[in-house]
């Protein structure tokens, strides 16, 4: 009898490993993210340059962030935490645009018409959603020392960060499944704070 077995790749894992942790950190059965403190060393810094193309093929430049705050999530079309937290990205673009709030998804390594598919028209984004196609930019964001089992690209999935008109980092935020912010609550207190 001929079986089929399931080729297990290390996206397949991950998937299960951020299912799972999704799973206790709601049961609030999970202890604290092993970032917990590396936030507040990052606020005050600039945040790196970058420049990627949309799901829609434009360029976009962090250079069009100047001038404005920008609300900026890295996720991947797998990730619970980032599916959850589309919604909640989408309701702040649509409060804050007027005010001149820029909002970004930062895709990590998926194909266009995946992410076109699953984030953009799914969730309805009106906003851009950029892809990293090799995750350099999210690499570029994560802390060195912040699990350093994991990819560097790995470590910023459903990562929030605020960026200032002078492109400096005001709210830097890791994924806490303990305490998972899905609503967006404590980014939208400092970017009220900071308008």
């Amino acid at each position: 009898m001929k079986t089929n077995f399931f080729p297990v790749t290390k996206r397949h894992l991950l998937l299960l490993l951020c299912l799972i942790t999704f799973a206790l950190g709601l049961s609030s059965c999970m202890h604290t993210s092993p970032a917990e403190g590396y936030e507040s060393a990052y606020i005050g810094t600039h945040s790196p340059a970058f420049n990627l193309k949309t799901t829609y093929d434009a360029s976009y430049s962090s250079e069009r962030m100047k001038g404005k705050y920008t609300v900026l999530h890295i996720a991947t079309t797998w990730c619970p935490f980032c599916n959850v937290e589309a919604p909640h990205l989408e309701k702040i673009y649509q409060d804050y645009q007027d005010k001149g709030v820029e909002v970004l998804i930062i895709d990590v390594k998926e194909d266009r018409d995946l992410v076109q598919e699953k984030l953009v028209d799914n969730f309805q984004l009106s906003f851009p959603v950029l892809l990293d196609t090799d995750g350099s930019v999210a690499a570029s964001f994560a802390p060195q020392d912040v699990l350093p089992d994991l990819a560097r690209d790995e470590v910023m999935l459903a990562a929030n960060l605020l960026i200032d008109p002078d492109g400096k980092i005001r709210f830097f935020s890791l994924l806490d499944t303990k305490a998972f912010d899905a609503e967006l609550i404590n980014l939208k207190r400092v970017l009220d704070e900071l308008l």
